[in-house]
């Protein structure tokens, strides 16, 4: 028997085959059934695949190391963390005038440092510098009305007085 039998129908585009014959198969061989989900054994070893060896490595880098020329990523400079804190206590907490002289003065500091160091953290700098002004105008306009304010309670004082 042929494939090209005359009497077999021909097979329609995208049909399925029709089933296999029942004993086309050899039995399975004694042992233990093959667990859930697993393919039959009918007799025939399992077939080891193919032992390839090592793939290429076209440049590869070991585990860890990082890929395509990146570094570990920039140190962020302390100075410019500690002038952000600085002058944020400053505005926000009882120190107005030392915290924001601190947040300055560290800014500048860490502004000139990392022109040359190639750290991180020029926007930290910025903001505790700029934050540190406004605190400092803050603190020198308080304390003007500060001082008008006891002017203006002393002078009352005295024209009553006299």
């Amino acid at each position: 028997m042929s494939d090209n039998t005359p009497d077999a129908p021909a097979p329609q585009p995208g049909a399925y085959p029709p089933p296999p014959a029942p004993g086309a198969y050899p039995p399975p061989t004694g042992g233990t059934p093959p667990a859930y989900g697993a393919p039959p054994s009918y007799g025939v070893p399992p077939q080891q695949p193919p032992q390839y060896g090592a793939p290429p490595q076209y440049g590869a880098q070991p585990y860890g190391t990082p890929a395509y020329g990146y570094g570990a990523p920039a140190k962020t400079n302390t100075l410019a963390i500690v002038s952000l804190i600085a002058s944020l206590t400053g505005i926000i907490f009882i120190l107005p005038f030392v915290g924001s002289l601190v947040g300055v003065i560290t800014g500048h500091l860490a502004l000139s440092r990392l022109k040359t160091s190639g750290e991180q953290g020029r926007g930290l700098a910025l903001a505790g510098t700029i934050i540190g002004w406004v605190g400092l105008a803050f603190a020198i306009i308080g304390v003007i009305i500060f001082i008008a304010i006891i002017g203006y309670y002393a002078s009352l004082s005295t024209t009553y007085s006299s």
